[in-house]
């Protein structure tokens, strides 16, 4: 199971790259009037119920927990949101520019791992209450969400339609890997990095596979980039590291009280059908949107 994950993994890796899957692009894409890249994002998870349903056949049914919203997961949302605004990119995506040449990229990453080992308890937005609901409700919103998105993609024009069969091949290699690793996201590594280091309790420490994971998404993305020659190295000055350490601090503070970053959201929550998951994806787009905003008039 860990080789197909790890493979899953890497496609995951691979499909972000040449999307270009980043949700700051979408929403500078949805403010010059094109939203369909941003709408394909938010709905990258839809097809997770396949995945649902393979661990009921193999005996290891998933829990997708569902969760109500909070204040405190509402602003983390839209901490997390202004961060990648400033940047340039939000989760997966600052992975991906790391993998293409962008050294700068480790100054984001550092800013997240430094938010977690500091505010990992400190600053941890209480979770919102947990409330029941049916996996044949969670499964049957799926297939027929899936069922209308399909029906959109097949009616799109051909590069409509690679765009939204790379975003929902991304949800459902996600949801693949979940039957193996629950926690597998780049966020939910750093948060169990995070809370180990902060509770002096390395007996908690991620298992090794995880980060085997970690490894193999970044080389699905280094594949891609040079498969697509858009790999190239990229240096940059003091003040731009210091830039994107203040911006990766600023995403980590958020995923800190949302409990987890877009990816877990996306691609965790959202399919779930969690509340607390679609407020705090809606104020993550608010974040940004304000954050570029802000860039503009400076």
């Amino acid at each position: 199971m860990l080789v197909l994950s790890l493979l899953f993994i890497a496609i995951i890796g691979f499909l972000a790259q040449t999307t270009g899957l980043c949700m700051v692009r979408g929403v500078k894409e949805a403010i010059s009037g094109k939203p369909i890249f941003l709408v394909s994002i938010l709905f990258s998870g839809s097809f997770v119920w396949i995945a649902i349903c393979i661990a009921y056949s193999l005996g290891h049914p998933l829990t997708l927990t569902t969760q109500w919203p909070t204040i405190m997961s509402a602003i983390g949302g839209f901490v997390f949101g202004f961060g990648a605004a400033f940047n340039g990119g939000c989760g997966v995506s600052t992975i991906s520019r790391f993998a293409r040449g962008q050294i700068m990229m480790i100054a984001t990453m550092f800013g997240w791992l430094t938010s977690w080992l500091i505010f990992a308890e400190l600053l941890i937005g209480e979770a919102g209450r947990e409330y029941s609901l049916s996996p044949w409700v969670q499964v049957g919103t799926l297939v027929i969400l899936s069922g209308i998105l399909l029906i959109v993609v097949f009616k799109s024009e051909v590069k409509t339609r690679k765009l939204w069969m790379s975003m929902l091949g991304i949800g459902l290699m996600a949801g693949l890997v979940f039957i193996y690793e629950p926690h597998w996201t780049p966020s939910g590594l750093l948060k169990s990095i995070g809370l180990s280091v902060w509770n002096d309790h390395y007996a908690s420490w991620p298992r090794l596979e995880r980060f085997y994971l970690f490894i193999f998404l970044i080389f699905g993305m280094v594949i891609a980039a040079f498969t697509t020659k858009s790999f190239q190295f990229e240096s940059a000055s003091i003040l731009v590291f210091f830039k994107h350490f203040v911006a990766g601090t600023l995403m980590g503070v958020g995923a800190v009280l949302a409990g987890g970053g877009n990816d877990s959201q996306l691609l965790v929550a959202l399919p779930a059908l969690s509340l607390a998951g679609l407020v705090v994806i809606l104020c993550i787009v608010l974040g940004i949107y304000v954050g570029i905003k802000i860039q503009g008039k400076s």
